[in-house]
């Protein structure tokens, strides 16, 4: 039932990308799809579900909104996907995508642009899905998408909030090699580094926040201005891109739409909340600026950047990190999310880890080879991370390549 109801469509290349205007097909007796290439069309929906349903910070409707504005590549589209029950006729989930070219063939993305750490469609409710429901709304969702090549969704979630995510539960999605990291976090805020922290983590922890009181005085200040905010945040780009540059590593924040899609969402985010920016400062000094989201209970870390130069023998990046857990749990917040990446702060704070998902598939002979591609770059890169010493050696030679090409 669900499988029939998916039209694949055998074209590599449609002439302006058009799609057609949003109508509601009945792509099973399940559920029904609607396709929108605008947000203003599906904002009541998306707002709705924002504020009532489950979704995570990274779909918030003014997060989507500033990368189609500012970051969405030249000739790619939003294509956002209504799901109803086909009973009822009551909204479902929203599914945003964006289609764009990629080496001479169409691929579906995740509406990321690189911005977004996990991909989970908006949820109408906490209700619970089952495989069998994820595949049938998913069938919905592939019987209306414009002709494509492939399909590429990573960072899946297994979890929103306590909900299973239908893009976990489908049985073309595999786990991939990205993890995320987070803590649990409740009680009193002034003790919940000793109780939910390893041990080596809080006595490191106290050790440096001694060290910093005895310079002058330790103050976490948030960015609660737009002045503020523009300030802060320069001094997290400049010291994460001069950190970035002394390790030989690339840093996204290098590209001018990056940087002014993280300051604007900043600055919008002031009336609501849902983006905190926070500096560590000791005396006159910032040595550490931690940007956050925040939405429904959980905190977001996202971009961190420190200045080791101010205090030496200390961790800048740690300090704000467990200070801001003491806020967290201040504003009765009760989850801390690390974000994606394996580093090693994370478990030495006692952070639990989980794999996250990619869902990835080709339509027409140019997707398949692409999708095998990408499978073989993935099990290669597995490869090497589960060999240190190879690992050591090819962080080593990049970071080379990087200073010589920072230098040229």
């Amino acid at each position: 039932m669900a499988g029939q109801a998916v039209r694949i469509a055998e074209v590599t290349d449609v002439p302006g990308g058009q799609v057609s205007p949003p109508v509601a097909i009945a792509a099973n007796d399940i559920y029904t799809a609607r396709l929108h290439t605008s947000l203003e069309t599906v904002r009541p929906l998306w707002l709705r579900f924002q504020a009532d349903g489950v979704c995570t910070a990274h779909q918030h409707y003014a997060w989507a909104e500033e990368i189609i504005a500012r970051l969405m590549p030249k000739g790619a589209e939003a294509i956002i996907v209504e799901v109803r029950d086909a009973a009822t006729g009551a909204p479902r989930m929203l599914v945003p995508l964006m289609r764009r070219r990629s080496f001479h063939h169409w691929v579906i993305e995740w509406l990321s642009c690189g911005v977004c750490d996990y991909s989970a469609p908006l949820l109408a409710d906490a209700n619970p899905w089952t495989r069998q429901s994820a595949e049938a709304a998913w069938a919905a969702v592939r019987s209306v998408l414009p002709p494509a090549d492939r399909v590429h969704i990573t960072g899946i979630p297994q979890r929103i909030h306590g909900v299973a995510n239908p893009l976990a539960l489908l049985p073309a999605t595999r786990d991939s090699i990205q993890t995320t990291f987070g803590l649990a976090i409740d009680g009193d805020p002034e003790t919940v580094l000793k109780r939910l922290c390893r041990p080596s983590f809080v006595k490191e922890f106290g050790k440096d926040w001694r060290r910093l009181e005895r310079l002058g005085g330790v103050e976490l200040v948030e960015a609660d201005t737009s002045a503020k905010v523009e300030d802060t945040f320069g001094e997290l780009v400049r010291m994460r891109l001069d950190r970035f540059r002394e390790l030989g590593r690339f840093d996204l924040l290098t590209q001018k739409p990056i940087v002014d899609f993280y300051l604007n969402a900043a600055i919008r985010a002031l009336s609501d909340g849902s983006v905190r920016l926070f500096g560590l400062r000791v005396g006159e000094a910032l040595i550490a600026v931690q940007y956050l989201l925040v939405h429904q209970g959980t905190v977001h870390a996202l971009l961190i950047a420190m200045d080791q130069s101010v205090v030496p023998n200390v961790s800048p990046g740690l300090a704000i990190m467990g200070r801001l857990m003491s806020w967290a749990r201040e504003q009765g917040l009760g989850y801390f999310d690390l974000s994606v990446g394996n580093q090693s702060y994370k478990q030495h704070m006692g952070a639990t880890g989980s794999v996250l998902a990619e869902l990835r598939h080709g339509f027409t002979m140019r997707g398949s080879v692409a999708s095998n591609a990408i499978e073989f770059r993935n099990r290669a890169e597995a490869f090497v991370r589960a060999n240190p010493r190879l690992l050591k050696a090819v962080q080593g030679t990049m970071r080379g390549l990087r200073r010589l090409r920072g230098g040229s």
